[in-house]
């Protein structure tokens, strides 16, 4: 069932099968994918990378969304989610030193130290919570969904989603 409080106006006065404004579409969604990408992976460049395969994966499949079913920004980052997942399984374990010593860092190391340093221990408390947990958490503030559309994006209840993301928040707090 779409959500009609979710599709823009643009959208709402379009038939079942009639294809939405691309261009509208990328200009309102954009921020939203990458930024799911940029959560989950902390690495912008890469953000970039699947933010782009999404957009051309949901661009050829663009036949087979259906407003009856979800909001467009619900199926576009379900996309999202599918194009992480196959990222992180085809993901390599290790990089050559070669590839390595090419990673410059921006600023003087002190600045790239108080920059990185909350960051970075967010990071190493995501990881502590399980794959679920990191994702729902990606999924609500990456990619700035409401509880109802990551219910209908995962299959989880909108109550159960709010639970998770409650729990997982508490947990990071307790860990802080």
């Amino acid at each position: 069932m779409a959500l009609e409080s979710e599709v823009p106006a643009r959208f709402a006065s379009q038939a079942v099968g009639a294809e939405p404004d691309w261009d509208a579409v990328y200009a309102e969604q954009l921020p939203r994918v990458y930024n799911f990408f940029r959560y989950q992976l902390r690495d912008d460049a890469l953000a970039e990378d699947l933010t782009a395969t999404t957009f051309e994966k949901a661009w050829r499949a663009r036949h087979r969304y259906r407003r009856d079913l979800a909001a467009f920004s619900t199926w576009l980052l379900s996309i999202a989610r599918n194009v992480a997942a196959d990222h992180v399984r085809a993901r390599r374990q290790f990089v050559s030193l070669e590839q390595a010593s090419d990673v410059r860092a921006a600023g003087t190391p002190e600045e790239q130290a108080v920059r990185n340093s909350d960051g970075e221990r967010l990071a190493a408390l995501l990881q502590q919570l399980p794959d679920r947990e990191r994702e729902l958490l990606a999924m609500k503030y990456g990619a700035g969904m409401t509880n109802r559309t990551i219910a209908i994006a995962t299959g989880l209840s909108e109550s159960n989603v709010g639970t998770i993301v409650y729990r997982a928040v508490q947990t990071l707090r307790d860990r802080w």
